[in-house]
């Protein structure tokens, strides 16, 4: 058995509201030739090519509250979260259960959600974003998120967020040829774990479970610079202590910076890269990290990352017993599945 805890689908029921709601009808026009995103029929039929293959449904992209403002979007997160628990009620051998999706422009609704998607619809986590309309995660205003997520004991998946208005010069007004997805996505992902990481929140929370998309985006790739360029935070810095307010806390601890980011987890969506699956899998752990397909974004429009994903995994150098870490045990026991 495969599971996959990272892949994207939109219920109809509010797919179609979505439809009604949104200004900008151009990522509409894109979603409808991807059939597997909306058509369970569509998805069903891919996901039999698999074998024993089975899927932790979540959301796509645009997170609730950039869809609604804080009025609309509760109203949104319920219809999104209702059509993934009556997915899973139908079908539960291929999507034994579902990923919260959240109005995080509302932060008394969105606990108030997190429990209603737990305890009455069987959610086995939530899903942020790597900001929340521009705003940064560390921001006090968003900390009961993550306290009510350590007080389930659930993990919360964090997807990167940035649009093309996010320009990659200052002199300009947008990013050009999709520079604000191709390499935005993955450093704006990164920049919300520094947040995290900086911000104390494994110190503060130190049993909380956040699952990084796309394999921890940069940060094993540039663990250089995460551990002997961050073991000086500070020293480039002039009007910030953070040697002391930081580094010393830490040192305290007995850790470094670099040892705060290996606490994440992560999955293996990196679009069918052995390299990076390697890179990836070597910098946080076999015992942290898990089977995700990204699915259906890919050329094919949704067999191709789940396919290549496989490939790899099942080539990967480990023994058979770490492989089925990968594939299933690790999201079982994080996602406390029977």
């Amino acid at each position: 058995m495969r599971l996959d805890i990272y892949n994207h689908i939109f219920p109809i029921k509010f797919f179609e509201k979505m439809g009604e709601v949104m200004k900008d009808k151009r990522p509409i026009k894109r979603w409808l030739n991807i059939p597997m995103l909306y058509d369970l029929d569509a998805r069903l039929k891919i996901m039999e090519r698999f074998g024993e293959y089975q899927q932790i449904l979540s959301l796509s992209m645009p997170p609730i509250e950039f869809i609604g403002g804080p009025n609309e979007s509760p109203a949104l997160a319920r219809l999104a979260n209702d059509g993934m628990a009556e997915i899973c009620r139908k079908y539960p051998d291929r999507f034994p259960s579902f990923i919260a999706s959240l109005p995080m422009n509302n932060v008394k609704e969105t606990e108030k959600e997190i429990d209603r998607a737990i305890k009455e619809l069987g959610a086995c986590g939530i899903q942020i974003f790597s900001n929340v309309n521009g705003r940064p995660l560390d921001e006090p205003e968003f900390w009961p998120v993550f306290e009510k997520m350590a007080q389930h004991d659930l993990p919360i998946w964090l997807h990167p967020a940035r649009g093309a208005n996010f320009p990659d010069y200052a002199s300009e007004k947008k990013s050009k040829y999709e520079i604000w997805w191709t390499i935005g996505w993955p450093y704006e992902t990164s920049a919300a774990m520094c947040r995290l990481v900086f911000s104390g929140l494994f110190d503060k929370l130190p049993h909380i479970k956040v699952i990084i998309h796309h394999l921890g985006a940069m940060i094993p790739y540039f663990e250089g610079r995460f551990g002997a360029g961050l073991d000086q935070l500070g020293s480039r810095t002039a009007d910030e202590d953070y040697a002391t307010e930081i580094l010393a806390k830490m040192a305290a601890k007995g850790r470094r910076p670099l040892d705060y980011f290996k606490m994440f987890y992560a999955d293996t969506a990196v679009f069918g890269a052995d390299a990076a699956t390697v890179c990836g899998i070597d910098f946080f752990g076999v015992d942290r990290c898990m089977f995700a397909s990204d699915c259906p974004f890919d050329p094919e429009g949704g067999p191709m990352y789940i396919r290549e994903t496989i490939r790899i995994l099942d080539n990967l150098k480990v023994s058979n017993s770490q492989r089925e870490q990968l594939y299933i045990a690790n999201a079982k026991k994080l996602l406390k599945m029977k």
